[in-house]
């Protein structure tokens, strides 16, 4: 039986943790030739979840530099990328969710003529410029893809209107939910939970462009008005490296030995913490899809969200950045307790854990190396 070549590219931290359950289970399939291609748009966290999950390059563009912008990262993955696919001649290139990577490598596995399989297909806000660029990356990837991995029905929904054909889209799960099952450990303990010893804390993290400037300064006020509040609450908030989100927490957050800033935690401190925590504040996409699963409810800084089933189901709320709105939404989840447990009883609409097992057995499908189509992720859950 000859082998499927199956190539994955993927260069950001998000990225990295929603692919790693992909490619591990691809090494441990004979079916499978697997190629690893990391771009490095991310460098020290890309480099992070690698060594956490135990993944090896078969090639790293390395091409993160300083300042650079995202026409910069389209040019040099366009461009180092064509070079590799000419010489491996990939049967798919898997790419993943919405970065400019993933947008630069599909632009060029199309020019190259080799099927694209976009993993996490179908997310939309409709709106253009939220998130920006993320959301074009999105939809011109799905133009480009010959197959959609998508993690919901409201995804694979998203593509039929667009008129993708309903026999290239296979609902798999998130496969976010998947690396939990390598992250999360029983007895985790840290230098961090320790100082936080008993007390109630909130996790934040907070990084989008859309959100630099004002909003930020809004989220980092209601911040401060609400540990005023509480005396006993601690917050701890993981900053990102970019230096425009640093230059806002500096000038707005008050200091506090209840205020715990860190430096970015590499994916198990963060989920093992995260579950812990009584609350998190986010306008991550992946932290919304992962929090579910943890049993933690999420309060998202942002206006918009591609992924609308969590807040469907309950487990999410979306409050924007209006630091009125997010007082009022925490000081309500902190001193009721019975709308806070409502929140932390989500069955996970985003996916089971099993997204992985899916998406390599529809490959091998589509392939012919097995003749049964794989079922697709379900999910109920109460409203």
């Amino acid at each position: 039986m000859n082998k499927i070549n199956v190539m994955t590219v993927f260069g950001t931290r998000p990225e990295a943790i929603k692919m790693a359950p992909i490619i591990k289970k691809l090494k441990k399939d004979r079916r499978f030739e697997s190629i690893v291609v990391v771009t490095g748009q991310h460098k020290e966290m890309l480099d992070q979840v690698l060594d956490i999950f135990e993944i090896t390059p078969d090639y790293d563009l390395n091409l993160m530099e300083k300042n650079q912008t995202l026409l910069d990262v389209t040019i040099k993955v366009m461009s180092n990328l064509d070079k590799i696919l000419n010489k491996q001649k990939p049967d798919i290139v898997l790419v993943h969710g919405d970065t400019t990577t993933t947008f630069a490598a599909s632009v060029i596995a199309f020019y190259d003529g080799i099927k694209i399989a976009h993993v996490e297909a179908g997310l939309r806000t409709w709106n253009l410029s939220s998130p920006f660029p993320e959301e074009m990356n999105r939809r011109v990837t799905d133009i480009l893809a010959d197959i959609y991995f998508a993690p919901t029905n409201v995804s694979k929904e998203n593509l039929l209107k667009e008129n993708h054909k309903e026999k290239d889209i296979f609902i798999t799960g998130n496969t976010a939910i998947d690396s939990i099952r390598y992250t999360v450990k029983k007895n985790y303990t840290s230098k961090l939970l320790s100082e936080v010893g008993e007390n109630k804390f909130l996790l934040v993290t907070m990084h989008r462009r859309e959100n630099f400037g004002m909003p930020m300064q809004n989220v980092f006020k209601a911040i401060n008005k609400i540990m005023n509040k509480y005396s006993n609450l601690h917050v701890i908030f993981p900053i990102h490296r970019n230096p425009k989100v640093r230059k806002i927490a500096n000038e707005i957050l008050n200091t506090s030995d209840r205020l715990h800033l860190t430096s970015p935690m590499d994916i198990v401190d963060f989920h093992n913490i995260a579950k812990k925590a009584f609350l998190i504040l986010s306008d991550s996409g992946g932290v919304q899809e992962e929090a579910p699963s943890l049993g933690r409810p999420v309060l998202i800084l942002r206006n918009t969200t591609e992924r609308p089933e969590g807040v469907e189901a309950g487990a999410l709320r979306l409050v924007g950045t209006d630091d009125r709105v997010i007082v009022r939404e925490v000081c309500n989840l902190i001193d009721d307790f019975q709308a806070y447990n409502l929140m932390t009883k989500i069955i996970n609409p985003y996916g089971d854990g099993f997204a992985s097992e899916r998406i390599i057995e529809y490959i091998a499908y589509i392939f012919g190396l097995t003749k049964n189509k794989p079922k697709e992720f379900e999910v109920f859950y109460e409203k």
